[in-house]
């Protein structure tokens, strides 16, 4: 299944990123890499993760405070969102 990352999702990945970067690079980019890594895994096993709060998504948890929010559709695996967990969604 390929993956395919929504520019919003893009844009909370690079938020993140900086933002974790700004006092540990070496950190941020482990965080990111976590991330690619659940997405390609979701991809492998669409349904191995929660159902989402949205209908027709679902949710991985990367790391305690990180979810990463997908959706299966054919042989495409789509990144809604990546989001804190303290973050109220939708």
């Amino acid at each position: 299944m390929r993956v395919e990352w929504r520019p919003k999702a893009e844009e909370d990945l690079l938020t993140i990123a900086a933002f974790i970067a700004a006092d540990d690079p070496v950190a941020a980019l482990a965080l990111v890499n976590a991330i690619k890594a659940t997405a390609t895994k979701a991809s492998e096993h669409p349904k191995l993760y929660r159902a989402g709060r949205v209908r027709g998504t679902r949710e991985a948890v990367v790391r305690p405070n990180y979810v990463l929010v997908y959706q299966a559709k054919g042989d495409l695996l789509e990144v809604v969102r990546v989001l804190h967990a303290r973050r109220q969604w939708p």
